[in-house]
This record gives structure tokens, C-alpha cells and sequence, in this order.
């Protein structure tokens, strides 16, 4: 099973950019898409079913042109689940998730802090409640990939300038730590279980040149429950995709 993950910052933007060309020579079964900026009757559904993903699931936001995900898949879901369950976060579409057998993919889509005071602490409530979210789903579905736009940096080797960064928004140790708590709550970061190396982004702001220079953040993860360790084949980033200021990536799991 590969799963790719991809923050697409508008999939119709990404769509006019070859994206679903690109996608098709990914082979992926799951894809998971992040701030997809739309609802399903703004997209052509019939382009992804000739890039050969029959099934289709969107879960927009309620503000029209804002967040929202997506899963698209080769085989269909066992079942497909909408929503967190807490309205405030289920309003800006940032949890989707798909069941195949006893493995439940979610593609998920964290709120950035960089707008100000308000909305870092919007994001901080939201960590919390995400981790007691995927606490209690762990109980029923212990087997879960959780793939999307964390908007953080966990570690100094996953940001450009770290002494730079150290107060911005995405790298604060607040944010940081919980990354940590998350991980350590029974996770894999599936990049750097296969790459300890440095330099491997998949965010770069559109300011100054910065993608050409590779002057970027890692905030986006394929967190694999620590229970399918074993089963872990492959993870990957796609910095030549260059349909969004995000790039894809990707984990493989035999299954």
C-alpha cells in the first residue's frame, strides 16, 4: 500500500498545473490531499477517474476557497469518516478519514499560527484536542496512518534556519514538544525512520526565491502507528512537484 500525501494550497490550481498527471505516475493506492480551497461540485471528478481513482472523498470548509482535504483511493473504503467531531475544527474541513480492513488512513490538515495571537492559540487547542481525537480512536482502530500538513517543524534539521525560526510560528517549542508527545504516544515519523540526513523540505514560501535555493520547512508527515512498524517499506518526498508551495510525499507498507 503507498499512500501519498499532498497539501495541494488549491486543487484546482494544482489540477491546472498537470498535478494529476504527475499523480499518475506515482502508482499510488491512497492519496491524501490537504487545503484543497474547495467543495466536490467545483471539481471535475471525472479527471480523477481517469487518473485512475474511482473513489473520491471531500470534506471542505464551510468558508468558501479555505482548508478542507480529500481522499482519493483505488479501492473502496471499508467506510469514510467525516470530521473530529468537535464543530469548531469539523467547520474548516481538517479530518478525513478512510477504513480499509483494519488499517484507517486519515488525511489531516493542522491550523498554522502564523496570522497572530488568535490563531496560534486556536492551533495549540487544536493540538491538544487532536491528540485526545486520535487517543480514543486508537481504542477501536489501533492501526492508523495519519498523513497531511502538520504546520510544524519537529527538529532542527527539519527547518533551514532554525536560530532564525526560533520564534516564528511552526517552530516554537510549544509546538515542538508536542510533536514529540505525539510521536512518543506511539508513532513513526516514516521519513526519518528511512532518512536521518538533512536538507529535506516539503514547504518553501513563494518570497525571495526560497524553493530555488531550498531554503525550506518539513511540516508535512506520514505518521505510522508504531504497531505496523514491521510493515514499513518505503518513505519518500517529491520536491520536483511543483504544484503548490508544498510538495508530496509519499510511505509504502507491506500489507
Amino acid at each position: 500500500m503507498k499512500i501519498i500525501s499532498y497539501n495541494v494550497n488549491g486543487i484546482r490550481s494544482a489540477m491546472s498545473k498537470n498535478w494529476l498527471g504527475w499523480l499518475v505516475q506515482q502508482h499510488a493506492d491512497v492519496v491524501c490531499l490537504q487545503e484543497i480551497k474547495a467543495s466536490e461540485d467545483q471539481i471535475d471528478i471525472s479527471l480523477i477517474q481517469a487518473a485512475g481513482f474511482p473513489y473520491s472523498y471531500f470534506y471542505s470548509a464551510q468558508k468558501k476557497g479555505y482548508s478542507g482535504v480529500a481522499i482519493f483511493s483505488k479501492v473502496k473504503p471499508d467506510a469514510v469518516v467525516y470530521g473530529c467531531g468537535i464543530e469548531a475544527y469539523d467547520n474548516e474541513g481538517r479530518v478525513l478519514r478512510a477504513d480499509f480492513g483494519d488499517i484507517s488512513v486519515i488525511s489531516v490538515y493542522h491550523p498554522s499560527g502564523s496570522s497572530g495571537e488568535e490563531r496560534q492559540g486556536f492551533k495549540m487547542k487544536w493540538l491538544s484536542d487532536f491528540q485526545g481525537f486520535i487517543n480514543t480512536l486508537k481504542v477501536t482502530r489501533p492501526k492508523i496512518i495519519i498523513c497531511g500538513d502538520y504546520n510544524i517543524c519537529h527538529q532542527p534539521i527539519d527547518i533551514h534556519d532554525p536560530k532564525g525560526n526560533a520564534k516564528s510560528s511552526g517552530f516554537l517549542p510549544e509546538e515542538r514538544e508536542w510533536m514529540s508527545g505525539f510521536i512518543d504516544s506511539g508513532f513513526i515519523d516514516s521519513f526519518r525512520f528511512f532518512n536521518k540526513e538533512p536538507h529535506h523540505y516539503t514547504w518553501w514560501t513563494f518570497r525571495a526565491g526560497a524553493r530555488g535555493k531550498n531554503k525550506g520547512w518539513r511540516i508535512d508527515y506520514c505518521m505510522v502507528s508504531k504497531n505496523l512498524e514491521t510493515k514499513l517499506e518505503d518513505a519518500t518526498i517529491y520536491p520536483e512537484g511543483m504544484h503548490s508551495d508544498h510538495c508530496g510525499l509519499s510511505v509504502t507498507l507491506k500489507l
